[in-house]
């Protein structure tokens, strides 16, 4: 399989020159660059020499093709050896993102034996004697496992899990910097759906929860639902529900700006994958009772077989008028566009057919089911899935926060009252006074989201009945230090 990626995003990039002094001046290069689009940013002299001169300039960019054209540009000037190009982000990938570190130095032998042998062996022993105590004395209590097969990487297909452990190790990082959770990067050379199941549950030992993350659509459903049932730690395809979470949270606010009631509101989610389904999951149980599904072949219809089960659980459970036909035909009088597909499948005309203040989250990455200029002039509310326009629908919003939660109160699962919890949670960090058609969803910066999350989490999990920690027991480190040491002394 041929994989196309599609990236875009400003970076910057150090090209290295040998310079022949006597056949070409910087002011040369420096117009070649500007002629060829690039921005010159820096310049340093790296080794001078009386003939030449080896100079590392660092141009600003718009993406990697431009970056190619440039040095194509400067390569062309008599006189230049280009010695190396490197690019910011390549660079900040070097030996991975992430490192582990310990909590404490090992200084001396006393200290060398509490960490290891011989003192180890009381807390391996304490905890043989009752697993329940890994919670406490060992990495678990705030430890998840960001696992993938490397099948459906953000926009890039299926790539393997060697090129999937750039996205997972950026995971890990948003994990630890917005929640203080370590998580893993653990990818697997496998796709077979048995298999993952069972080397998930072989690891679970280690870890308080798992990410499921980029496992494509249908492997991914069961994966997640046997892993569910089959281990006692909170499980979550990050992918369906992260993005769930964070859409609801920003129609909740949506319809408040277009004054709607969101249960009474037609909605057509267009891309019938694992995305879309856990999207309409969520609308469902937010009390929406008109949701239309479209994929390629057009809408589903109640009634009708489909090969795929959870298509035959959409269509049971969507779509309550039987309506039926392309994009097109079914949008007439919606209120409300989701697009969890492709690029440019949602026209000017379909929007004009939506009901008045019409709401489109218009999802797909990096382009968008119409772009944002088209669309704004007739739509009153709207969302992308991208960074560089407002509204953006990130997941990072939901997961840190969530994760931070059922860790906290030792969750055995993720509810759906947890989750509905989480996207009310979300949309309460833009206040009545802050709210507006450009700002319905907070920044994934806002320092309050992932508090907001967290507590909004435990709350719903003590009333879903799945923590597993008493309240008393959220007490700050000194105490828990001191009842360790009543317990082991």
């Amino acid at each position: 399989m041929t994989v196309k990626a599609n990236v875009s995003g400003g970076t910057s990039i150090i090209i290295r020159l040998e310079i022949a002094k006597d056949v070409v001046t910087f002011g040369q290069i420096a117009t070649a660059i500007g002629d060829a689009g690039g921005d010159v940013i820096a310049i340093d002299v790296a080794k001078s020499g009386k003939a030449t001169t080896i100079r590392d300039i660092t141009v600003h960019v718009s993406d990697h093709k431009h970056s190619d054209s440039i040095v194509s540009a400067v390569k062309k000037l008599a006189g230049i050896k280009v010695l190396h190009v490197s690019d910011q982000t390549f660079l900040i990938h070097l030996g991975g993102k992430i490192e582990m570190v310990p909590k404490m130095p090992i200084k001396n032998r006393e200290d060398l034996s509490r960490v290891y042998t011989p003192g180890v062996a009381r807390v391996c022993m304490a905890i043989h004697e009752d697993p329940r105590k890994a919670h406490s004395l060992t990495i678990k209590r705030n430890t998840v496992a960001v696992v993938s097969d490397g099948s459906a990487v953000l926009g890039l297909g299926n790539i393997g899990p060697e090129a999937a452990m750039p996205v997972m190790e950026g995971k890990a990082m948003l994990f630890k910097q917005l929640a203080g959770v370590d998580a893993f990067p653990i990818c697997l050379n496998t796709q077979s759906t048995e298999e993952i199941i069972q080397i998930v549950k072989a690891l679970a030992p280690t870890f308080g929860g798992i990410n499921l993350e980029d496992i494509s659509s249908p492997r991914c459903f069961e994966i997640e639902n046997r892993l569910i049932e089959e281990l006692d730690i909170p499980v979550f395809h990050d992918d369906q529900h992260g993005t769930a979470v964070v859409l609801l949270a920003g129609l909740l606010n949506a319809v408040k700006v277009v004054k709607k009631e969101l249960g009474r509101c037609k909605v057509v989610v267009c891309g019938i994958g694992a995305a879309g389904i856990a999207c309409t999951k969520m609308l469902l149980a937010a009390g929406v009772t008109n949701v239309i599904g479209v994929d390629r072949q057009g809408a589903i219809v109640r009634g009708q077989n489909y090969d795929n089960p959870a298509w035959q659980w959409f269509a049971e459970h969507t779509n309550p008028e039987g309506r039926s036909g392309a994009l097109s035909e079914v949008i007439s009088g919606a209120d409300i566009f989701i697009g969890l597909s492709g690029p440019k499948v949602l026209s000017v005309g379909d929007v004009q057919n939506m009901a008045s203040d019409p709401i489109v989250f218009a999802m797909a990455n990096p382009t968008p089911e119409i772009p944002p200029e088209e669309a704004e002039p007739y739509v009153r509310v709207m969302a992308t899935g991208r960074s560089d326009y407002p509204n953006q629908i990130n997941n990072v919003l939901c997961f840190p926060g969530l994760f931070r939660g059922v860790l906290d109160c030792r969750a055995s699962r993720i509810t759906e009252e947890m989750k509905l919890a989480a996207a009310s949670a979300i949309a309460s960090v833009v206040t009545e006074e802050e709210l507006n058609e450009s700002y319905i969803i907070p920044s994934v910066f806002n320092q309050h989201v992932v508090e907001k999350v967290r507590e909004a989490v435990i709350a719903a999990a003590y009333q879903s009945g799945v923590a597993r920690r008493s309240l008393s027991q959220e007490t700050t480190n000194e105490a828990a230090e001191a009842r360790l040491q009543e317990e082991f002394a």
